[in-house]
């Protein structure tokens, strides 16, 4: 009998040993796994916008050469879920980030109503134009290769924003309207990944005209099964990992050119 109990308290001990050496490995991964993430740094900002001043989000990965300005869409904000998930899978493939507000909060308010700035692109190219021209004069971002990535009319603000700045290494829409930057379209020398719901078709038709319409390296990527706001299962997802690898590839094809000539980063102007 007492041998019996012996054995099952040794059992008993043996899947203890088991259950804890299972936990430290777990711990061990996941710790391995926070310590490999880049190091964060978000700071809350200010951008002056002429007579406006703009308020923003800046995430700096640890060791980051690529800045990606987010341009957000119709009666949208810098608070933008989706945006801000996108930006985060950014970060953690060791991108910078700027999300910010495109109008000022009574500009928002105005629009809430009238939705008269909205569809401005005109005004929202000119404030991303300020906000490239503010990230040219910081020291911890002058150094850093400038990306767009629009939403809706955000993204055709980012297109008229590319093409005032040629040295602009990559953009990404997001259910967005390119068709809306008009005469900008073949003047854009970046990069340009245009992502698009599957059901959303109306948008599909909109973004093959701007597509045809442009001289720049630019991809159709249709996400199936998602609607405009991406929000069925994994659909954000998809969207987060094409733009991540579009960043990605066209960032390090800029950082390779520049290493080829010998060439910084950017000249973007500050006038």
């Amino acid at each position: 009998m007492m041998g019996r109990a012996r054995a099952v308290v040794s059992q008993i001990s043996g899947r203890r040993a088991a259950v804890a050496r299972q936990a430290l490995s777990i711990f061990c991964l996941r710790r391995e796994s926070l310590m490999a993430e880049p190091l964060l740094m978000t700071t809350e900002i200010t951008i002056p916008a002429g007579t406006a001043t703009l308020a923003g989000a800046l995430t700096l990965p640890e060791g980051a050469h690529t800045l990606v300005l987010f341009a957000h869409g119709s009666g949208s904000s810098r608070h933008s879920p989706r945006n801000q998930f996108v930006a985060r899978t950014l970060n953690n493939a060791g991108l910078a980030t700027l999300l910010f507000d495109l109008l000022t909060p009574n500009e928002e308010r105005i629009d809430s109503y009238t939705a008269e700035f909205r569809f401005n692109i005109e005004l929202l190219a000119a404030r991303l134009s300020y906000a490239t021209k503010w990230t040219r004069e910081q020291a911890n971002t002058r150094e850093l290769d400038i990306g767009y990535f629009g939403s809706s009319t955000g993204a055709a603000a980012a297109l008229v924003a590319a093409a005032e700045f040629p040295d602009v290494a990559a953009v990404v829409s997001r259910g967005g309207r390119p068709d809306l930057a008009g005469d900008a379209l073949p003047k854009v020398e970046a990069p340009t990944l245009l992502i698009v719901g599957g059901k959303d078709e109306v948008v599909i038709t909109l973004n093959e005209q701007a597509q045809r319409e442009m001289c720049s390296e630019v991809k159709l990527e249709i996400v199936p099964g998602a609607t405009h706001l991406f929000e069925e299962p994994g659909a954000l997802d998809r969207v987060a990992k094409l733009a991540t690898d579009w960043f990605l590839r066209h960032s390090d094809a800029a950082k390779s050119a520049r290493q080829r000539t010998g060439a910084k980063p950017s000249s973007l102007p500050h006038s």
